[in-house]
């Protein structure tokens, strides 16, 4: 996946300093027995996410204590926190409705309180006793004891008439934001951007790419998993990744059904010089050292060119890895050039739901405008009768569509080369009317659903020289 789009500067997060606790064992539990600790790192990052623009990921990371928690209630934590992102529109609703007056400014962590606590009332099925009582004892522990009894009372509600409180409410419609919902009805029509909302609600199930597409159908057997057309495994058990089988030899990483398309519409690539820009985390990079290519992972970030050195260590693939802007990276063309932008990512809501809530969207022309620096260079980079494959896991045709039409009028050594939906099983439908790649959440709807993406791929005219 591409990096985090550009947008306007975010305040740097900072440590709101819950307490740290013994760490527990990792053993089973349930939602009954999970101590209050994984809820209170969840308000605490939900605090973060709304006031400090943090991603969720980091939101929880960046939280005293969580580290220490067991992988369950880590686990529980960011379900509760990814949840309550999720249905915040609705949550907001039933709130406006069971308070009558709106709580004080400086009572926001309390909101979220409320908020935690309507998620495993009405959405995850945790005992009405649990969930209403630790909202209660964390209403206390974070200094906001003159609110108890309205947090008892307003939680006490929603156990007793649950989910009548949310009957007739327009999931899809209210939990959006109004300019992604127009913006999609736009694009794709209203049925489609109501098909593209109603996948952002549900849990999505974890992908796998296999390092060799041969074995795809006995690592799902050995996963007990899914093996999807696309090619995908789709693992839809919970668990930690690295004790999946198959991780510690490097049989597979972690990447979404339809970010794996992208790569493979280079078609045969083995023995050819390859540039993966904005390379990391590097599934994209295995997947072409996979196929045979030499390839070059250029990322400007040097931290994040460890996680592409660390995943090539556990697969045993290689790559040389570049750090740099790639904007004014120097290097002889390279037979092919893919280039997964940095982008607005509202093409993976499904699996950041934090996303819908922290991108605006005047952060689209910004993230439009490196885009076309980083194809022009891309095309630099191409060598002619070389192949350029663009892509972005944004649903918003100002990232994709447009900005390969503004690019070809550009570059007019370039020519579009039609994606067809031979070239996409189990994703036929992706395949469009203009030869592009785009996907949508609503897609594989009856296997889970899948990431929203748009790919281009170019030819540059002539023959290389020899």
């Amino acid at each position: 996946m591409a990096e985090r789009p550009p947008g306007p500067a975010r305040p740097r997060p900072s440590n709101p300093g819950t307490p740290r606790r013994k760490r527990e064992p990792d053993r089973p539990q349930s939602a009954r027995s999970l101590p209050a600790d994984a809820r209170r790192a969840a308000c605490a990052a939900l605090g973060r996410i709304e006031s400090q623009y943090t991603a969720l990921e980091a939101a929880l990371d960046g939280t005293a204590g969580f580290s220490g928690l067991s992988t369950r209630d880590r686990a529980f934590a960011r379900l509760l926190l990814a949840t309550a992102m999720r249905r915040a529109g609705e949550i907001d609703a039933v709130l406006a409705r069971l308070i009558e007056r709106p709580l004080p400014q400086g009572a926001r962590v309390v909101r979220n309180i409320l908020a935690l606590g309507i998620v495993q009332l009405l959405y995850l099925g945790t005992p009405s006793h649990a969930a209403v009582a630790t909202a209660v004892e964390m209403t206390e522990a974070l200094n906001q004891q003159k609110f108890k009894g309205l947090v008892n009372a307003v939680l006490r509600r929603v156990a007793r008439e649950g989910k009548a409180l949310i009957d007739g409410l327009d999931e899809a419609r209210l939990n959006t934001p109004d300019w992604l919902w127009q913006n999609w009805a736009a694009a794709y029509g209203e049925a489609a951007a109501r098909a593209i909302a109603s996948a952002h609600l549900a849990e999505p199930p974890l992908d796998l790419c296999p390092r060799d597409p041969g074995e795809a159908a006995a690592l799902a057997a050995e996963l007990d998993a899914e093996l999807l057309a696309t090619g995908a495994v789709r693992q839809r058990k919970g668990g930690a990744v690295s004790e999946l089988a198959g991780y510690g030899e490097g049989r597979w990483w972690v990447q979404d059904a339809a970010a794996q398309v992208p790569a493979r519409l280079l078609g045969p690539i083995t023995g050819l010089r390859v540039l993966d820009m904005c390379a990391a985390p590097g599934g994209k990079t295995l997947q072409l050292a996979a196929a045979g290519a030499h390839v070059t992972a250029l990322d400007q970030s040097h931290a994040r060119l460890d996680m592409v050195a660390a995943n090539l260590a556990r697969t045993g693939l290689k790559a040389q890895l570049a750090e740099a802007d790639a904007r004014r990276y120097e290097a002889p063309p390279f037979d092919a050039v893919l280039l997964d932008a940095p982008c607005s990512a509202t093409g993976t809501i499904r699996r950041h739901p934090d996303i819908a809530r922290l991108r605006r969207e005047d952060d689209i022309a910004a993230a439009t405008r490196l885009q076309d620096e980083l194809l022009d260079a891309a095309a630099r980079l191409t060598r002619p009768g070389g192949q350029l494959v663009y892509a972005v896991c944004s649903l918003e045709p100002a990232e994709g569509e447009d900005r390969i039409a503004a690019f070809l009028a550009r570059h007019t050594d370039f020519t579009p080369q039609a994606v067809t939906a031979a070239e996409l099983p189990g994703l036929e439908a992706a395949a469009t009317d203009a030869g592009f790649f785009r996907s949508l959440p609503s897609m594989l709807a009856g296997a889970g659903g899948c990431d929203g993406f748009f790919t281009a791929r170019l030819r540059r005219s002539g023959e290389a020289a020899t």
